[in-house]
């Protein structure tokens, strides 16, 4: 077990995170949130694209006052979805999260994954999130086969050029 001791010991801070085990690391968090209008007429991701590092942890968090919402990865284990993530990495459905529920997932394996609402793909709930670089020895992206996905979603997400280029889409920038 690594305590205080050990860290000082060792020369104190710089030294410490490169000693102490991944899990006890700073863990980097990228918040997605869910919304909708006060109605329920229109439901969306914010933002709607974004670009992180291998092993970044991303909080869904339902800040819609009126609709529950999911975040679902197109996959074929989740609802016989075409898959939409890259090959290795593994599939999550938050369930239903009602307003002010969370749900964490981290992302390791680069490439590109897609999501989507479950009850409101329809109305284009989807986001991209773009885990690395395309010069990735591993680099992947699936979403070149449209399979299943509704047009409406097919036109919502935001290129994977734009993501690599601002690193962040909101929804109103799409």
């Amino acid at each position: 077990m690594l305590t205080r001791r050990h860290i000082l010991a060792a020369g104190g801070g710089g030294f410490a995170t490169l000693a102490m085990p991944s899990l006890l690391r700073a863990q980097q968090v990228e918040v997605i949130e869910m919304r909708g209008t006060p109605r329920g007429e229109r439901v969306w991701y914010n933002p709607i694209g974004l670009a992180i590092t291998p092993g970044t942890t991303l909080r869904f968090v339902n800040h819609d006052p009126v609709n529950s919402h999911t975040a679902t990865a197109y996959h074929p284990e989740l609802f016989d979805r075409v898959a939409h993530i890259p090959d290795g990495a593994a599939p999550w459905n938050s369930d239903f999260l009602l307003p002010d529920e969370s749900f964490e997932v981290a992302l390791e394996v680069p490439g590109v994954y897609d999501y989507y609402c479950l009850p409101h793909e329809m109305a284009a709930m989807v986001g991209r999130i773009v885990v690395g670089r395309p010069t990735d020895a591993v680099w992947q992206d699936p979403a070149e086969d449209t399979g299943d996905l509704p047009e409406a979603a097919l036109r919502a997400f935001p290129a994977v050029e734009a993501i690599l280029d601002r690193g962040r889409i909101d929804p109103e920038e799409t």
